[in-house]
């Protein structure tokens, strides 16, 4: 039995939960949708299960639930994934650490290293920590326009596009560029998605940046620079909009093999 977080931010246009249950339908897969806010973790009667996470909101409620279940089960993503792929600053420091190219960031409450951070920039990027769909992304240009701290800051590289890479099980398995005129091309910010083949680089580093945060599926977004691809973020509950490949059956393929594996 395959057990499913939905997404709670699917609709009935948007559907990523659902169109996964419609493979696992296709091949008469086994699941149940999993409601955590019906679940004692300490009494759930789940165990030596798969529970497959597509979405879960920025909630400490339904992490702790998700922490408790992965002791006895088999969690897609992992808790620790999907929070280490909630936080930008985790995220970075990991991908530093393993040498995955990244722009330069800081993340400080110090209003003059943040000042310090822009006038070597030039143009510097703010992000909150943990926020989603590009929402409250904006480019500073000058001190006034940094507001209330903690700030973290990424320098400005020039673009008009960026890329997702969808990595499945450490292998990168669709692409897209997101094109839009303005800083963010989230599109959820009216960015226009297109599939892109995978190049070598592309393959490379979005791989890389899956496994340095250690999860089982991923969308890697990343810019060009003038010496190759630099990673922005890794999300740990990606959309797959406008990809040519069929993540949802690909995604249906691994959590029925995942779930053989345990069982065999």
């Amino acid at each position: 039995m395959i057990h499913i977080v939905p997404k709670p931010t699917d609709t009935p246009e948007d559907n990523s939960t659902g169109a996964v249950i419609q493979e696992l339908e296709k091949v008469g897969a086994r699941y149940h949708v999993l409601d955590l806010d019906t679940v004692d973790p300490l009494n759930s009667g789940l165990e030596h299960e798969l529970i497959w996470v597509c979405g879960i909101r920025q909630d400490m409620h339904r992490f702790e639930i998700l922490n408790v279940l992965s002791l006895s089960n088999r969690v897609i993503n992992t808790p620790a994934a999907i929070a280490t792929c909630a936080s930008k600053v985790m995220t970075t420091a990991l991908l530093l650490q393993r040498g995955v190219r990244t722009p330069a960031t800081v993340y400080v409450s110090s209003e003059d290293q943040a000042r310090e951070f822009l006038r070597r920039h030039g143009k510097v990027v703010y992000k909150p920590v943990y926020g989603y769909d590009g929402n409250g992304i904006r480019l500073v240009i000058e001190p006034g326009d940094l507001g209330p701290g903690p700030w973290y800051l990424q320098e400005y590289v020039p673009n008009d596009r960026d890329f997702r890479v969808f990595v499945l099980g450490g292998e990168a398995v669709g692409a897209i560029t997101r094109v839009s005129r303005g800083l963010m091309h989230n599109i959820h910010q009216g960015g226009i998605g297109m599939p892109v083949e995978i190049d070598d680089e592309m393959r490379a580093i979005a791989e890389a940046s899956a496994a340095v945060i250690g999860v089982d599926y991923c969308g890697v977004d990343l810019l060009c620079d003038r010496e190759g691809y630099t990673v922005l973020e890794v999300n740990g509950t990606p959309n797959w909009h406008c990809m040519a490949t069929p993540i949802p059956k690909l995604l249906a393929s691994y959590l029925i093999e995942c779930e053989r594996t345990m069982r065999s």
